[in-house]
């Protein structure tokens, strides 16, 4: 009878740890939403119980993507206190961040947010305040976080293979945000908006090449930056190619962000005393000398293979959220790159503050 009951229980306690989650989005500008919304709909993990959004086209495209009408919203504070998720992914302006986060917290419930964390550094650090006096989780996605060849060749340089690891080189780019269509009219519009999203390529590539530095080699001593306003009749408020220089004490950071590339680019070359490794999604090349070799990528763990699993994972479990997706990570992406801006302003390596 005993072991009945215990069996019972177990699997009574089995069945209310996979239950889904309650999960809703919030706002629909920000364009990479348009990739998640169908993982979402038919995820196991969570279920989708409302969508809210002002803007009555980008309602209408929601509806497209097949988001039933019942779940269709305009308020998204009243969706909220109707729905009781218990995580949202936002998709709003960059600096509508905090104010999410602000509403969000005292009703427990964990957000989601695209990259960067925040629009300014002062919101990303009331982010984290806000977060951990409420014990709440936030998640800061970016697409790369996902990619088993960017752990791959993180796995390589932690190896020492390479030798000691002094030099990192990443571009990160495209064409350019289209501004053609409903979906596309609306992202333009905040994504070149110098206080809507922070600044231009500088804030919307630059958060990827300052996280590749952090996660590599820490926080760096000094930032310099420069920008081009390459073209300004299609970006008129903001920069569309921007470089960082990161330096350390025994390393440097060189990086490139930019809507001026004839092709997309996600791509981080790493150096070692003895050897260095290229990485971009699905292939991971070492060198060693002129020998180059295709590394093996290994696989990720289907928990840590995309956004929605790696949230509901730690929220199940109740770990924090690690890594690249980190809030603490993130807080000081943004820091870099408001370092950045302050270094476009002077023509000056900027100083890090000491922690």
């Amino acid at each position: 009878m005993k072991k009945l009951l215990l069996l019972s229980l177990l699997a009574a306690a089995t069945c209310a740890a996979q239950t889904p989650y309650k999960m809703a989005v919030v706002g629909l500008v920000h364009s990479h939403v348009w990739g998640h919304l169908s993982d979402m709909l038919k995820s196991k993990e969570v279920t989708l119980v409302g969508v809210a959004e002002p803007n009555q086209e980008l309602l209408a495209e929601a509806k497209k993507a097949g988001v039933p009408d019942n779940l269709l919203s305009t308020d998204y504070k009243k969706m909220l206190d109707e729905k009781k998720p218990d995580l949202i992914w936002a998709f709003v302006e960059n600096n509508r961040h905090l104010e999410i986060v602000e509403y969000a917290a005292p009703r427990k419930i964990n957000v989601i947010f695209e990259k960067p964390l925040a629009s300014t550094f002062k919101d990303a650090q009331k982010i984290q305040e806000i977060a951990g006096k409420a014990g709440i989780k936030v998640m800061c996605n970016y697409q790369m976080a996902w990619w088993p060849a960017n752990y791959t060749a993180k796995k390589v340089s932690d190896s020492g293979e390479l030798g000691q690891v002094y030099r990192l080189h990443g571009v990160v780019g495209h064409g350019g945000p289209g501004s053609d269509g409903v979906r596309n009219a609306a992202f333009f519009s905040w994504l070149t908006d110098p206080v809507k999203n922070g600044a231009g390529a500088l804030m919307d590539f630059g958060c990827y090449n300052a996280l590749w530095s952090l996660w590599y080699m820490g926080r760096p001593e000094t930032v310099f930056a420069h920008v081009n306003h390459l073209r300004p009749s299609v970006f008129p408020k903001v920069e569309d190619n921007a470089d960082l220089m990161l330096t350390y004490k025994n390393g440097i950071g060189l990086f490139e962000g930019s809507w001026d590339l004839p092709r997309s680019y996600q791509d981080l070359e790493v150096f070692g005393i003895k050897g260095s490794v290229y990485m971009k999604n699905g292939s991971v090349e070492k060198q060693e000398g002129r020998n180059k070799t295709a590394v093996d990528i290994t696989p990720l763990a289907p928990e840590d293979a995309e956004p929605i699993a790696y949230m509901v994972s730690r929220m199940r479990q109740n770990k924090p959220i690690e890594g690249m997706t980190s809030l603490e990570m993130n807080v000081q992406v943004v820091e870099i790159i408001e370092a950045a801006k302050e270094s476009i302003k002077t023509n000056r390596p900027v100083a890090l503050a000491k922690h």
